[in-house]
């Protein structure tokens, strides 16, 4: 990708990220629980719990759901591709991608150190 056109794309980017920042208020209970219930499907790969049981599947548990939603939106829309998220994003509305992200990003995890 030329220069110019990589800071144009970068700088689109940032500015969705700051609108959506802004427009991003703290998740209800009612799009936890609904996002909840609508990641039944995802537990087949990301683990009922968002740890992932597949291999090659990322753990979604507390991953920021602004970060989320871009990420499905952004497999829904063709930009990022993946042979299976790319078809389980598809059909999804932004509605169902904004409970999606307030379920996975409502979990909390915890990171310790080995030693």
């Amino acid at each position: 990708m030329k220069t110019a056109a990589f800071v144009r794309r970068l700088q689109a980017c940032a500015g969705a990220a700051a609108v959506g920042a802004a427009l991003c208020g703290p998740a209800t209970a009612d799009e936890v629980d609904t996002g909840r219930s609508k990641a039944q499907i995802c537990s087949v790969c990301h683990g009922p719990l968002g740890v992932a049981v597949a291999p090659d599947a990322p753990n979604l548990a507390g991953q920021p759901a602004l970060y989320l939603s871009a990420q499905l939106r952004a497999y829904r829309d063709g930009i990022r591709k993946h042979e299976v998220m790319s078809l389980m994003a598809k059909p999804l509305t932004n509605e169902d991608i904004t409970q999606l992200a307030a379920w996975f990003s409502s979990i909390r995890v915890e990171a310790t150190a080995s030693r």
